[in-house]
């Protein structure tokens, strides 16, 4: 190993965190993307057409955007709720509780046979992995070396990418026994949970911010009001905008990639297994293209800076969802234009690793990056309920994503408003 690698000086220790907070997110990722995959033929069950024909597109559009809106909801109060669960009671402690609860609540959605018990078990899913994010991202960020934290985050996030192609595999593998076991693997993330409590404590900066926390007597505001401070207010404020473009723009039009491939014409007269082969193919390139946004977030972030890092990745996501989704006439077609987007599209989330502990001190850092990443989710989960209404509306999901990817524009407007962390120590 070369002594100027950016591996070099990082201890075994530090890896052991990044790879249990790795596979955290790895589960994390694939437990909220069974959904996606399975939307159409679970709610072809669940919803029961007339005469047992099957059910229109149209109304799996709309049941399909209600569940996944929930969803987001569920996400975001998980995400802030446990982001201040977190600072107050531990980075390990929390990442333990909040993988429990989506490996648990992902199994027993099996079990439904409604919709909206579907809906339900996905909510309750939610509150986990919005939880987990934020627990992790402050773990790692606070473990490792000042100089190789951007490069770290990027590690971390690619594992989104990681779990949406474990869950293509899994959907392969399972395609001929049906939408109900993809959600029984959910339940094996419960093993990670035990690793992170056999294996990981609790950052020192945290246990050494707690204990002055604690020897000042109580004497802050509540750490949810700390975030809107005269010098944080800026960067809570760009922050959640920045979260709210690329979850709105991820689950309002990129998470519909799946129905995309099932309506090509060139597709159509395939049987149910084919079918999910052909989806679980284009979902793996989509994610080749995004663990190549990953890597790529944090050393671009560390050479030219977040902010223009960030505005790359909105003006890529709002040139090709329109690209991919209104030019393509065939299978082959779209299987070329996913991995762009998906650099793009998913890529751009690796900066939400690197940037938001980055705004934060310690005693508020989870809250903090919890709260923007997650209130930004809150107000995106009207993106799915609105690419629903869009399709009713203009008749197409092509259209209403190319709609939908308006949203990046607004990205583009935040970040002049947004502080630039290049170069700048992670606040004590």
């Amino acid at each position: 190993m070369k002594p100027d690698s950016w591996r070099h000086g990082v201890t075994p220790y530090q890896w052991l965190v990044l790879l249990v907070a790795w596979l955290g997110w790895v589960f994390d990722s694939m437990d909220s993307t069974i959904y996606a995959l399975v939307l159409q033929p679970a709610l072809h069950d669940l919803l029961h057409s007339p005469g047992g024909g099957p059910v229109a597109s149209d109304v799996i559009g709309w049941y399909g955007g209600i569940i996944f809106s929930i969803f987001l909801i569920g996400w975001a109060i998980g995400g802030v709720l446990f982001g201040v669960l977190a600072d107050y009671f531990g980075r390990t402690k929390t990442l333990v509780f909040t993988i429990l609860i989506y490996a648990v609540f992902t199994g027993l959605a099996a079990l439904s046979h409604t919709w909206w018990q579907l809906a339900i078990f996905r909510f309750l899913t939610a509150l986990g992995i919005g939880g987990e994010w934020a627990a992790g991202a402050a773990l790692v960020a606070e473990v490792w070396p000042e100089s190789k934290r951007a490069k770290a985050a990027g590690i971390l996030q690619s594992a989104w990418a990681g779990g949406f192609l474990l869950a293509a595999v899994i959907s392969l593998l399972l395609r001929d026994y049906g939408w109900r076991p993809m959600f029984l693997v959910g339940v094996a993330p419960a093993l990670v949970a035990l690793l992170v409590r056999l294996w990981v404590r609790e950052p020192e900066r945290w246990v050494k911010a707690r204990a002055e926390e604690r020897q000042g007597g109580g004497t802050r505001p509540w750490k949810l009001a700390q975030l809107f401070a005269p010098g944080l207010v800026r960067s809570t404020l760009a922050g959640s905008g920045l979260a709210f473009v690329a979850v709105f723009g991820l689950w309002g039009a990129t998470n519909w990639t799946p129905t995309l491939i099932r309506a090509l014409p060139d597709l159509h007269g395939l049987g149910a297994s084919e079918l999910t082969s052909r989806v679980s193919y284009a979902t793996m390139l989509l994610n080749v293209g995004a663990l190549a946004g990953y890597f790529s977030f944090g050393p671009l972030a560390d050479r030219v800076g977040r902010r223009r890092v960030f505005a790359l990745m909105c003006l890529g996501s709002l040139v090709m969802l329109p690209v991919t989704f209104l030019t393509p006439r065939t299978y082959a077609q779209v299987l070329l234009l996913l991995p762009l987007l998906g650099f793009f599209n998913n890529g751009i989330f690796s900066g939400f690793a690197i940037y938001l502990p980055e705004l934060y001190p310690t005693r508020i850092r989870a809250t903090g990056a919890g709260f923007c990443f997650n209130i930004g989710r809150l107000l995106a989960s009207a993106g799915p309920f609105i690419t629903g209404y869009l399709v009713t509306t203009l008749g197409s999901f092509n259209l209403a994503v190319c709609v939908v990817a308006v949203i990046y524009l607004g990205g583009l407007l935040i970040l002049p408003f947004a502080p630039e962390t290049k170069g700048k120590p992670l606040p004590p």
